[in-house]
Order: C-alpha cells, then structure tokens, then sequence
C-alpha cells in the first residue's frame, strides 16, 4: 500500500489520468442510467427515482434521473397465421413485446364443420396520458397486455362469429359478411346468441304413384319437412342486439383492422363440396346443353321461317312486280282509252263542227243559189233571158256555121229539079233548110222562144 502511494507520488501524471477516467466511467453510466431515445410509433411509461410517472410520445431523447421505463409501441399486431415459408413477405420486424403469431385457429361452424381460420387484428393503445396511466398500472408491459386480453379476445370473437353461419352458407356467397360481422364484433363486442332448431317445410311436395287406382290424383308421401339449427340474436328493450362488451375498450385500445384471410375446412367438406361442385358443375354442363339444344331448335325454326319469309318475300316481290305491271298495264290500257275517247270527243266535236259549219255553207250556199236563182229569176222574167236566149243562139249558129264551113262539097252537082218535090243534090237551099230544122230542134230542147215577148 505505501509503495502503491509512493509510487503516485513519483507519477502525479498517471494519478490524474486515472481520476479522469473513472470520472468519465462514473458520469457516462450516471447518463446512461438517466437519459434514453424515444423512438417514433412508440409511447414510453417512464418512472424517476423520486416516484414520479410521466408518459413520454415525443421522439428525441428524454432524461429520466434513476429511473425505469417501458416502451409500448402504437399499435400491436395479433394474428393467426401458418407457418413460415420461403415465399413469405415480411416488411416489417416487431418485437415480441409489439405483436403476437399463433398457428391457424380451428373454429366450428353452426352445421358442425370444423375449420382452420387464418385471421389478422389490430390494435391501438391509447395515447393520451390518463388512458395510458391506466393501462399501464393494470397490465404493467406489452407482453401481459398481449398474453392476458388481446389474444383470448382474438380468439374468443374468432370462433364465436364462425357460429353465426354454416360453412356452406360461407362457401356459398357468405365470405364477406363473415369477415365483416368479425370486424362489427371485434370493435362492439360479442352478440349474445341463442341456438334453436327450427323444421321447416318444403315446398315441393313428391307424390307416389304405386296407386293406378288413383291415376293423377296420387296420395303424399315421403319427408316434406327438415330440422335445421339456427342462431337468433337476442335483443335488449329496444331491438338491438345485445352484446358481450371487449373488456380492452374500457383502456382506451381501439380496433384498426380485423381481416380473414383464409379458412381451410375439413377434408370429409371438402370432398363434399368437390362433389357438390362436381354435381354443380354437371348441372351447369347439362344446362348449357339445355339451352344448347333450345338454341339450336330455336334456330332451325329461325332458318325455317327465315326461308318462309325469304319465299314470302320473293312471292310478294314477284306479285308486285306483276300487279305493278298489270297496274301499269291498266293505267295505260285506261290512258289509252281515254286518249281514244278524247280524240274520239274531239273528232265528234270536231265533226259537230263541221257539221254545223257543213250546214252553215249549206245554208249559205242554199241563200246564195236562192240569191242568185232569184237574181236570175228576176233577170229572166225582167228580160225574158234575152241575154241568155242571144247567147245560147249565137253559139248555135257558130256552131253550124263552123261546120258548113267546114263541109265536103263536091265541086259539079248535077240535080234533077229545084227541089220542089226533087231529091236532095246538097245545095245550099237544101243546107240552109237542114241548118233551120237542126236549129229549131235545139231551141226545142234549150226550151226557149226565140221571139221576144212584148208586154
């Protein structure tokens, strides 16, 4: 010991050293013990050496002299999932105190199915400091909390809410009132439910026919009714149903989400449903032949009545076509008649004219012949038709002078007498007394006097 000191003595330098180490020693554990970093999506139960609590949500680093602290993260995770798998997609690593992974729950259906649920929950704590006081002061870490409420009510909501339907109404159409009424219960509570079998009847009622006796009116026979199990949901006062509340609701913890993600059934459903799905599928094969087979009747009597109404069509084009022409026919055929006809009108106008303008010169020239008859007249009874007498009588001696002068005369004429009672020799006596006679005649026959009538 002495020469320890002595030998500080001789190293006073060393000595300092040293002092300033254990110095730093002493003040870095004394900051240890004294300050820590909040971490964002954490809230903090920090307790001093004094006895003081405070409740620390803001990141950075917070000084608690002494003292001890728990961190409760936000929001906890409790899910039922499968195992591991190399396909498996982890985005974010929680600590065990933050969330929960059971294996795939096994619920029970109400038709007594059996079936493993694969489902996920999240939850919020409260952020406010009394809540969080008293969450902390009851459950005292994450871990409890998760252990002793949040995952029996996970599991309790779980395999009540598969009560509530049949795992063929689920498979049926039902998966998404089933993941809804878990998330309803999840946040409200658990409703208060009560088995009862009820028997309903069918509607369709099987007749036998062992009965020739009866004919058509056969007697009833076999099951018409069922016993089934259903759920009711009891109702308080006012209608509503009643429900088991979640006790966590009374700290302030809130669901975020409540999601299935898969339920795998039995294998005995399972081969039952492969063989309703078989049948289903058979039904629906046997329907689109059905209906196949509608069709195709249905378009042999299309093609049939397709060909009728082209031969219809053809037929009424054809009896068109020939009433058009024999339409045409008639309108020229009645053109032409009245073409005919008119001319025929004109032509009778025409001749009505005519007739009538025949009949006018008629009249005119019968005026005119009277006009002039009667001009003549008058000149002839005036004259005695002198004018005319000394014509027609100029023209006869012209005549037969022409033709005596023109006579053959021989140039002797030996004659026997003078021609007192002697045969003619043509001398001119005997010419002259032809030429009398000859003009006596036509003045007989031109009826006429010769002499002049003196009044």
């Amino acid at each position: 010991m002495e020469e320890n000191i002595n030998s500080m003595k001789r190293f006073p330098q060393k000595a300092k050293l040293v002092a300033g180490i254990v110095f730093v020693l002493t003040l870095g554990y004394v900051l240890s013990q004294s300050f820590f970093y909040a971490e964002p999506g954490y809230i903090y139960h920090v307790r001093t050496v004094t006895g003081n609590e405070a409740v620390v949500t803001e990141i950075g680093y917070k000084f608690y002299p002494f003292g001890r602290y728990n961190s409760w993260k936000r929001a906890m995770t409790v899910q039922a999932v499968s195992g591991s798998s190399k396909d498996a997609i982890t985005s974010e690593k929680d600590a065990d105190n933050a969330s929960a992974s059971l294996p795939p729950l096994s619920i029970m259906f109400l038709d007594q199915v059996d079936a493993h649920a694969e489902a996920t929950v999240r939850f919020s704590i409260p952020s406010d400091e009394e809540s969080f006081l008293k969450l902390a002061h009851e459950y005292r870490s994450p871990e409890n909390l998760l252990r002793t409420a949040l995952l029996p009510v996970f599991k309790e909501t779980l395999q009540a809410n598969a009560s509530l339907m049949t795992a063929e109404e689920y498979y049926a159409g039902g998966r998404t009132e089933f993941n809804s009424e878990f998330e309803n219960q999840m946040r409200s509570g658990i409703y208060l439910v009560k088995r009862e079998e009820v028997t309903i009847k069918s509607s369709r009622l099987a007749t036998a026919s062992a009965n020739a006796a009866l004919g058509t009116d056969q007697e009833e026979y076999g099951e018409d009714a069922k016993t089934v199990f259903v759920v009711q949901k009891v109702l308080d006062e006012t209608g509503q149903p009643r429900r088991k509340q979640q006790r966590f609701t009374d700290y302030g913890i809130t669901v975020v989400s409540a999601l299935v993600t898969d339920i795998k059934p039995n294998q005995k459903f399972i081969e039952r449903m492969q063989l309703k799905q078989k049948a289903s599928a058979d039904r629906a094969i046997a329907r689109e032949q059905r209906v196949q087979e509608e069709e195709q009747r249905l378009l042999a009597i299309a093609r049939g009545e397709r060909e009728v109404a082209e031969r219809q069509a053809k037929a009424k084009v054809e009896q068109i076509q020939k009433t058009t022409e024999a339409e045409t026919e008639k309108q020229l055929a009645i053109t032409r008649a009245e073409k005919l006809k008119a001319e025929a009108e004109i032509q009778r106008e025409t001749a009505e004219i005519n007739l009538e303008k025949a009949k006018v010169e008629a009249q005119t020239q019968r005026t005119l012949a009277d006009a002039e008859a009667y001009q003549k007249q008058v000149i002839l009874e005036a004259d005695n038709a002198l004018a005319q007498k000394l014509d027609a009588e100029i023209k006869i001696q012209q005549l037969w002078a022409e033709a005596y002068a023109k006579r053959q005369v021989p140039t002797n004429v030996f004659g026997g007498g003078s021609g007192d009672g002697g045969a003619p020799v043509g001398n001119d006596y005997e010419t002259k007394a032809f030429m009398q006679l000859l003009t006596l005649d036509a003045a007989k026959r031109l009826n006429y006097e010769r002499d002049l009538i003196k009044e």
